[in-house]
């Protein structure tokens, strides 16, 4: 007799096997463990400094382009105002970011770090690029290309432009 479907705990259902080997489990479980690890230094170095990864986040993207103004910033990260103001207000409260007005608009906002900021987002990203480049190095050649083609197939195809603006799919 079927138990009732209503009375299963999830938990307990048993995946067929044929249908898993179609699934992408196993790499789903992969980027669990892999962004865990690529994280972890980093957040432990943010907390120490009461940030999180919003502020990470924050200094790649005012680091990668200086000068960035604030909407771009939005469009990139897609939270609140209110949660990047929070988080801005910290950076610069704290001296690692700096505001400027526009050049050609006054009413433009335009991100920069400064060498404190600069001098931190280094620290975050040693751990980060090494074990980034230490799984690359294990590759066999032109595995790098491979990978960075993978992580842009799995961004979002409406927000290709903009991986393209920041210079991130040069040479793929």
């Amino acid at each position: 007799m079927a138990a009732n479907q209503n009375n299963v705990n999830k938990a307990d259902i048993n995946i067929d096997a044929s249908l898993t080997a179609a699934m992408p489990l196993d790499v789903m479980g992969l980027f669990f463990f892999a962004y865990r690890d690529f994280v972890g230094d980093a957040d432990a170095l943010l907390e120490r400094q009461g940030f999180g990864r919003a502020h990470h986040r924050v200094l790649y993207f005012v680091n990668l382009r200086p000068g960035m103004p604030v909407a771009d910033l939005l469009d990139i990260l897609k939270i609140t105002k209110q949660s990047l103001a929070r988080v801005l207000r910290q950076l610069i409260d704290n001296g690692y970011i700096e505001q400027k007005t526009g050049h050609n608009d006054r009413r433009q906002r335009l991100l920069h770090a400064t060498e404190k900021g600069k001098q931190f987002f280094a620290v975050l990203s040693e751990t980060q690029a090494s074990r980034i480049d230490a799984a690359i190095a294990s590759l066999p050649p032109d595995s790098g290309r491979i990978v960075r083609r993978f992580m842009v197939g799995m961004v979002e195809p409406g927000d290709r432009a903009v991986l393209d603006r920041l210079n991130l799919t040069e040479g793929l």
